[in-house]
């Protein structure tokens, strides 16, 4: 068993772009053109083949790249016990564009045994050495109750959980099983991605999603309780950490606004071991409200854009991560992309060639500032 513990100071969220052979297969899947144990065997083969080339790129983390999933959230929902796919009349609306119409509708009591993301871990999992540790990405939980709040789904939810305490609990617990499967599985090394927190902070996007009768005090303090939770009690040797951003669908965008309003419940009280911190333009803002970070943790600044071509300037960044240490010290900065380059199927505006560009990059510059490998 690898015994590296991210984060790394050249690290990545975890989705890459799908190979159009893989797009093919699930859309031929999807008609019935094919099984579903066909379509699991090109899954796998494009792993394969993905792992490899992250290690031949040198990074200390391997991932599925999301290949096995449709959305980056949505699949591990369905995959609860007692929670079933729904279609809705619309999707989410991001920058100029709405999203697909799925979502999840609560059918009785959450639980989380036999999830089948834990066989997927185990793929990965066959592919670690002594350079490398997989790492499974979920929605955080934060994110799975937001999706069961959501408008189109909040009357099911209450009539299954009339009281929201209830709920939490049921789902921190939910999750607390997925965790020890993964575990005992020989995982390590679990993120949280959670555009909760992102959304929060766009005051505009927040009242249209929950309207102006629930503060943000009152919403921070229930995802810092179900994401805590979820974590409670969890291995000293496992790394739990957590994903930022502010939405990433076809090189667009949901939100915006600066870390501020959310810095004093997520970046002091949330118990994970690392930040991965959308950072990659102006929407994010600035780095003061790094300094709420608990002393000893560490941030991985997403300061390379996953959504478009063009490369960043090196000098640019390093000032960048130089500005951010003014609040959390050098030692406990890393560096990243801001998200995952495809965290749907269809995947963000640039190519398979610029996304290996980006992570290069991404390690060049984390070891001309830190001088490690």
């Amino acid at each position: 068993m690898s015994k590296l513990h991210a984060p790394f100071r050249f690290d990545y969220v975890g989705s890459f772009l799908r190979p159009e052979n893989l797009l093919q297969a699930r859309t031929q899947f999807e008609k019935g053109g094919i099984s579903a144990s066909d379509l699991k065997k090109n899954e796998d083969d494009a792993i394969t083949d993905l792992v490899a080339k992250q290690k031949k790129a040198g990074f200390h983390v391997i991932t599925d790249g999301e290949f096995r999933r449709h959305s980056w959230h949505l699949d591990f929902m369905w995959g609860l016990e007692n929670v079933k796919r729904i279609e809705l009349s619309h999707g989410y609306y991001f920058h100029g564009l709405e999203t697909y119409h799925t979502s999840v509708e609560i059918e009785g009591k959450i639980g989380g045994h036999n999830h089948p993301f834990v066989e997927h871990y185990k793929f990965v999992k066959q592919f670690e050495d002594e350079n490398t540790v997989a790492k499974q990405t979920l929605p955080a939980p934060a994110q799975t109750l937001s999706e069961f709040l959501r408008a189109d789904n909040i009357a099911h939810t209450k009539e299954i959980y009339p009281n929201y305490d209830d709920l939490i609990n049921d789902l921190g617990k939910a999750y607390q099983t997925v965790i020890k499967e993964l575990y005992d599985a020989g995982c390590r090394n679990i993120q949280f991605d959670d555009c909760t927190w992102g959304m929060i902070v766009d005051k505009d996007y927040w009242e249209k999603k929950v309207g102006k009768s629930i503060t943000v005090e009152a919403q921070a303090n229930a995802y810092l309780k179900v994401n805590n939770l979820a974590i409670e009690g969890k291995p000293d040797d496992l790394a739990i950490t957590t994903h930022v951003c502010r939405g990433n669908y076809q090189s667009t965008y949901a939100a915006t606004g600066p870390y501020d309003r959310v810095a004093p419940y997520l970046f002091a009280k949330e118990n994970v071991d690392a930040f991965y911190l959308e950072y990659d333009d102006a929407r994010s803002g600035g780095f003061e409200p790094l300094k709420y970070v608990t002393p000893g943790k560490k941030v991985v600044l997403g300061l390379i854009t996953s959504k478009r071509p063009d490369l960043e300037d090196k000098a640019t960044v390093i000032a960048r991560i130089k500005e951010a240490s003014k609040y959390v010290p050098l030692e406990n900065l890393c560096l990243s992309p801001q998200c995952g380059f495809s965290s749907n199927a269809i995947g963000n505006k640039l190519t398979e060639e610029d996304q290996w560009k980006k992570l290069a990059l991404v390690k060049e510059i984390a070891k001309e500032v830190w001088g490690e490998n």
